[in-house]
């Protein structure tokens, strides 16, 4: 069965795509690369070139451009109908699904991701956001309203650029040209605050020197990369998300059943398990929080590696493609979300996991 390498592209300033999109749609990269477009800007003339179903039903009509690529639009960006349309497409090496005017990734990725186990010919290989460096700092920094309806959660609504860049894989900073080193370091630091797994990438007018590893084959889903940019502790740049990093020492086998409760319980329920009783019970007195992005590189006492991917309440445990680490004598937890200040997270994972 032919797999697809799906990546899924964010970008908080929506006019910032049309360079990096005519160069993934015209240069000669050598790959060939299914771009579908979720959305429609007057920005962009490749766009304008695709018609759009006026009943709002799926649109399946390819624009073939001049290096081996195509475009595409579509109203649904479910895993079937993107596997419908490639069907009907032939073989690419790569989707691009570009998704402008999705403020939160958090509820697609999964799907992919996920649907991989069961058969799906989508593999997710990675979230891209893009953002500009002159603008950014003002978009983190809009003024949230208060609300009192947020799930189970209270306080600042998170904008739409922390929660973009909180599900990256790889961050593109572009127009680096119009802002100082100073204030270039200023925005770099911002958002490794808020992601310290993702990849950040400096680019000025979108141009990137190769797709390879800087937009493409990232493997985000499928090893620990990343891990290591993490550093132990928690970030306060910013005051609404921000990454916690955990070093723990290999576990036992016994133990992956508890590691499994406390992931249950941080990403299904919300809440802490309680250091003082038993790993599904949780304390009544803790701020609320939520976490969007979790990711582990566990080694075990027999010498095996543990992998954990996290997207929301969605999660999985699976052994890692490198086995051959003997160096790795410790592992890393990396959580990304919103009110982790004070939290415990360390403590108590410690304590359930019984180490």
């Amino acid at each position: 069965m032919s797999r697809y390498l799906l990546q899924l592209s964010l970008d908080i300033w929506v006019l910032e795509k049309t360079t990096l999109m005519n160069y993934i749609l015209t240069e000669q990269h050598g790959k060939k690369i299914a771009v579908i477009l979720n959305e429609f800007g007057d920005s962009v003339d490749i766009e304008k070139s695709i018609s759009v179903s006026k009943d709002g039903d799926q649109v399946e009509e390819w624009l073939e451009v001049g290096n081996g690529c195509i475009c595409c639009s579509v109203k649904d960006i479910g895993v079937t109908a993107i596997e419908t349309l490639m069907k009907k497409s032939g073989a690419f090496d790569y989707i691009l699904l570009e998704t402008t005017g999705l403020a939160d990734p958090g509820n697609i990725a999964p799907l992919f991701w996920m649907d991989e186990e069961l058969g799906s010919s989508i593999y997710l290989d990675g979230i891209v956001t893009l953002v500009d460096a002159k603008n950014i700092l003002k978009s983190l920094d809009e003024p949230a309203p208060e609300t009192t309806d947020h799930g189970d959660h209270h306080g600042p609504v998170l904008t739409t650029a922390h929660l973009q860049i909180s599900h990256a894989d790889v961050v593109v900073i572009n127009k680096a040209d119009l802002v100082s080193e100073e204030e270039l370091e200023v925005v770099k630091d911002r958002v490794g605050a808020i992601n310290g797994l993702a990849k950040i990438h400096v680019t000025r007018q979108g141009k990137v020197p190769q797709l390879e590893g800087f937009l493409l084959d990232l493997h985000a889903y499928n090893n620990a990369e990343g891990m290591d940019m993490a550093e132990k502790g928690h970030s306060h740049l910013d005051p609404r998300i921000s990454t916690v990093t955990i070093k723990v020492p290999p576990l036992k086998e016994e133990q992956l059943p508890k590691l499994d409760a406390w992931l249950r319980s941080i990403l299904w329920d919300s809440k802490l398990p309680d250091s003082s009783t038993e790993p599904a019970t949780t304390s009544l007195e803790q701020s609320p929080f939520e976490i969007y992005r979790l990711k582990a590189r566990l080694p075990m006492s027999d010498g095996s590696i543990k992998i954990v991917q996290g997207v929301r309440d969605v999660f999985e445990i699976k052994d890692a493609l490198e086995q051959t680490q003997p160096e790795l004598k410790e592992g890393k937890i990396v959580v990304i979300g919103r009110d982790m200040a004070n939290l415990g997270l360390e403590r108590s994972y410690f304590s359930t996991v019984d180490i």
